[in-house]
């Protein structure tokens, strides 16, 4: 994978941790009204019921709270960084194995991160499924998991309607357009997506004022759904929910970045 050449972009840490747990809190709270029948349902993810996302939200977030009840890692550089992390979920992914009672599950999860969050130092390392990551980083990531899932929820559940934390949607959005710009650097074609995030990316003479415009835009839960693969680039385009307008502006072939 061909490194950004680009800035990293940064994130304030504070805001990233309230936004876990408020996105985390929604999730908890419409988890709690399923009914056991709900919970057996089918979800767009391929094997996986509505139980194993709900199981798989709270695990997402219990992985911060395991990792810092544990000894940290020895001080070091991370092996994997925020633009490396979106490329290397696939071994990361996979249904519920073990069956516990929910409410216990998002109860102690809670507690726990509740707990052990507020006094640790953004630059700890912790341990993934990928490799040592800072707390910092690693929350960013949280969004991602925190939004993705949150949208395959409701998408599995009709009514639902699990809100979005703006700040856990900002963070997702940003992380998955950056994603983007790693996958295909260059200035070429501008992505737009208003409020959260404008990337420049594709080979091919940069976009500039007075050039000729290769632009992408749309929606933040659009660009999420594009991103993560849950919905087809020609089936947005053709709804409406994506805008492209330049001979660079197809990128069919870029997505999804998020391979979950």
């Amino acid at each position: 994978m061909p490194p950004a050449k680009t800035r990293t972009r940064s994130y304030d840490p504070g805001k990233t941790r309230t936004a876990v747990l408020a996105q985390f809190t929604h999730v908890r709270e419409a988890v709690a009204r399923l009914a056991p029948d709900v919970l057996e349902g089918p979800t767009r993810l391929a094997g996986w019921t509505v139980y194993d996302l709900a199981a798989h939200l709270a695990r997402a977030v219990d992985v911060v709270a395991r990792n810092l009840a544990e000894p940290a890692p020895a001080p070091g550089r991370p092996e994997v960084t925020l633009p490396q992390w979106p490329f290397a979920t696939a071994t990361g992914a996979g249904a519920a194995t073990t069956r516990p009672d929910l409410a216990a599950l998002y109860a102690d999860v809670a507690t726990r991160t509740e707990r052990l969050l507020p006094d640790a130092e953004d630059t700890r390392l912790v341990r993934t499924a990928l490799g040592t990551m800072t707390l910092a980083d690693y929350l960013v990531t949280r969004t991602v998991e925190l939004c993705v899932h949150t949208d395959d929820l409701n998408d599995a559940v009709p009514g639902l309607d699990i809100p979005y934390d703006r700040q856990a949607l900002a963070a997702c959005t940003r992380l998955l357009a950056d994603a983007l710009a790693v996958k295909a650097p260059g200035g070429s074609v501008e992505v737009r997506i208003p409020p959260y995030a404008v990337v420049q990316c594709v080979e091919g003479p940069k976009h500039t004022r007075g050039t000729p415009p290769n632009v992408v835009e749309t929606d933040p839960l659009t660009w999420l759904r594009l991103a993560a693969g849950r919905r087809a680039w020609a089936d947005e385009r053709d709804g409406g929910r994506v805008s492209a307008s330049g001979e660079r502006a197809d990128l069919s072939a870029l997505l999804p970045v998020l391979s979950r």
